[in-house]
C-alpha cells in the first residue's frame, strides 16, 4: 500500500512538473480567449499568442507573453497550443494551418464552444499524426474566466487529461473529466441551452412584473430567493434591469450554441420542442437588433411590444468576480 501511494505522488509530481513547464501556445485573444490566456500569463506559464488583431497581441507581449508569429509557428515551437475561436469554420481554418507541424507528443486544446462531430473530426487528424486532442470549453461567465474561477469540462484520454490538468487548473476553478474527445462538446451546448432557456424566461418573468405593477428590485430579489432562481438570474437579469445589458455575449453567439445543442439533438434522434421555439426567438432578435447585439437585450422584444422599460435602480453595469482567484481542482464524479 506504500509502495502504490508512494508511485502516486511521483506521478503526480511529475504531471505538475510537466504542467508547469510547458511551453505553450494561444490562439483567439477574444471576450473569453483574452481573459483565459491571460490567467496563464499572470501564473506565469510560458506563453505565447496570436490573434488577428494585432492590437491584442500587442497588449499581451507587453504584459510578458511572446507573439506566435501564426498557428503553424505555434505548433512548432510549443508543446501545447489552446485555439478559443468564435466558430467551428475558424477552428477549422486555424487547424489546416497547425496539422503539417504535428508530431508526437504535441497537444491541440479546444477551448471553442465547437460541434462534437467537427471536434472529434479535427481531433482524429491530430492523433493520426502522433498528438493529442481535446475538447475543454469553459463555462460560468466571462468575469469568471477572468480570475480563473471559471469552470472547465474537458474530453480526452485520461492519460491526456492528467498531463494538462495543471493548465486547466490555471484557468480555472473546477475541471470536470467528461469522458472522451467530443462529450465536453456535447455538455457544453447542453449547459449553454439550458442557460439560453433560463435568459429567455427571465426576460419574460421581470417584464411581466413590470407590467403587473411590481417593484422590480423586489422582484429581482423575490426570484432571487426562490426555487425560480439560477445563475443566469442572478447574473444576466441584473444586467438587464441596470440597462446596460452587457454580459459580454451576443445574439448571434447565442444562436450559434443553441443550433450546435438541435445538431446534437436531432443526430440523437431526439424531438425538441423548446429550443426550436428558442431559435426562432433568437433569429427574430437578430432580424431587429442585429447579430451583434449584446444577448440579454433579447428582453428588447418584450419592451417593443408592451411599451414598457424594464430597468431599475441599484444594479451593476457589468458582472464582477468578487471571489477571490484560487487554485483549481478536478472534480470527482460521483456514482
Amino acid at each position: 500500500m506504500a509502495a502504490t501511494a508512494r508511485r502516486a505522488e511521483v506521478c503526480a509530481a511529475r504531471i505538475l512538473s510537466e504542467g508547469q513547464t510547458m511551453k505553450i501556445g494561444f490562439i483567439g485573444l477574444g471576450n473569453v480567449g483574452g481573459k483565459l490566456s491571460g490567467s496563464l500569463l499572470r501564473n506565469g506559464k510560458d506563453l505565447a499568442v496570436h490573434d488577428l488583431d494585432a492590437d491584442l497581441v500587442g497588449k499581451f507581449v507587453g504584459q510578458g507573453a511572446r507573439d506566435g508569429g501564426s498557428p503553424a509557428d505555434l505548433m512548432q515551437s510549443c508543446d501545447a497550443v489552446i485555439t478559443c475561436l468564435p466558430s467551428p469554420a475558424a477552428s477549422d481554418a486555424v487547424m489546416q494551418d497547425m496539422l503539417p507541424h504535428v508530431t508526437d507528443g504535441k497537444i491541440w486544446m479546444e477551448m471553442s464552444t465547437t460541434d462534437e462531430a467537427e471536434v472529434k473530426r479535427l481531433g482524429a487528424l491530430v492523433m493520426e499524426r502522433g498528438g493529442a486532442a481535446v475538447d475543454c470549453p469553459v463555462s460560468g461567465g466571462c468575469h469568471r474566466a477572468d480570475t480563473g474561477n471559471i469552470s472547465i469540462f474537458a474530453g480526452c484520454d485520461r492519460a491526456t487529461f492528467d498531463r494538462i490538468l495543471p493548465l486547466l487548473t490555471t484557468m480555472g476553478r473546477r475541471v470536470l473529466h467528461t469522458g472522451d474527445l467530443g462529450s465536453a462538446s456535447v455538455l457544453k451546448v447542453l449547459t449553454n441551452f439550458l442557460a439560453t432557456a433560463n435568459l429567455i424566461t427571465c426576460a419574460e418573468a421581470l417584464t411581466v412584473a413590470k407590467g403587473a405593477g411590481m417593484d422590480l428590485g423586489v422582484a429581482y430579489e423575490a426570484m432571487a430567493m426562490s426555487s425560480g432562481t439560477s445563475f443566469v438570474h442572478e447574473t444576466e437579469s441584473q444586467v438587464i434591469l441596470n440597462g446596460s445589458r452587457d454580459i459580454s455575449f451576443t445574439m448571434d453567439l447565442v444562436a450559434k450554441d443553441i443550433g450546435l445543442f438541435q445538431d446534437v439533438a436531432d443526430r440523437a434522434g431526439v424531438p425538441l420542442e423548446m429550443n426550436p421555439l428558442m431559435i426562432k426567438i433568437f433569429q427574430d432578435g437578430i432580424a431587429r437588433y442585429g447579430p451583434r447585439e449584446l444577448s440579454p437585450n433579447i428582453i428588447r422584444r418584450l419592451e417593443d411590444a408592451t411599451g414598457l422599460d424594464v430597468r431599475a435602480p441599484g444594479f451593476p453595469a457589468e458582472m464582477v468576480d468578487d471571489e477571490p482567484e484560487e487554485p483549481g481542482y478536478e472534480v470527482v464524479v460521483k456514482r
